[in-house]
């Protein structure tokens, strides 16, 4: 997304001002912010050049620095045209394909930030029945795997058919 501003740099920063109980909302980059917005921000605010995509990308360099040949700094999503290269310099994907284009270099560093490639955090209210019946039938054929295994066969009736119902709904 391009700076509102400057119309030329990418957007980090979203600004949402109220003025007079009217709310206005804007996409800025950080050198707009800091001197053409009127956002009177101090250098608390902006304190160093270790941003978030820095960090990323440090950690991506550290993790598969000896084991990324060219080719797939040059891999690009097919979606957006996004190279490899040029996410690793902003810290930001383009679009949600990428985290497919770029799946085989993406998961060893998500997995070691994160710990896990699954998002175990929260989950939106509106949009998120959907992920929380997945986890649901996840966990109930696990919980039915050891059911079986432990010959708990009348508990792993009860589990079979709720994921059954679950499947059904």
């Amino acid at each position: 997304m391009l700076c509102e501003v400057c119309k030329q740099n990418d957007a980090t920063i979203h600004v949402t001002k109220i003025i007079n109980g009217a709310k206005y909302e804007f996409n800025v980059c950080e050198k707009c912010a800091k001197e053409k917005v009127d956002l009177n921000f101090s250098e608390e605010v902006f304190p160093s050049t270790f941003t978030f995509q820095n960090i990323l990308s440090g950690i991506m360099d550290y993790i598969g620095s000896s084991s990324q040949p060219q080719k797939i700094l040059k891999t690009s999503c097919k979606s957006c045209g996004i190279t490899y290269s040029e996410f690793r310099q902003k810290g930001l994907v383009g679009c949600s394909q990428c985290y497919e284009s770029f799946k085989s270099t993406l998961e060893p560093v998500i997995k070691r930030v994160q710990g896990s490639i699954e998002h175990i955090g929260k989950i939106p209210r509106k949009a998120g029945k959907d992920i929380i019946d997945k986890k649901r039938l996840l966990k109930l054929k696990e919980d039915l795997q050891k059911a079986v295994s432990s010959e708990e066969y009348e508990r792993a009736a009860e589990i079979r058919d709720a994921i059954r119902k679950l499947q059904n709904q």
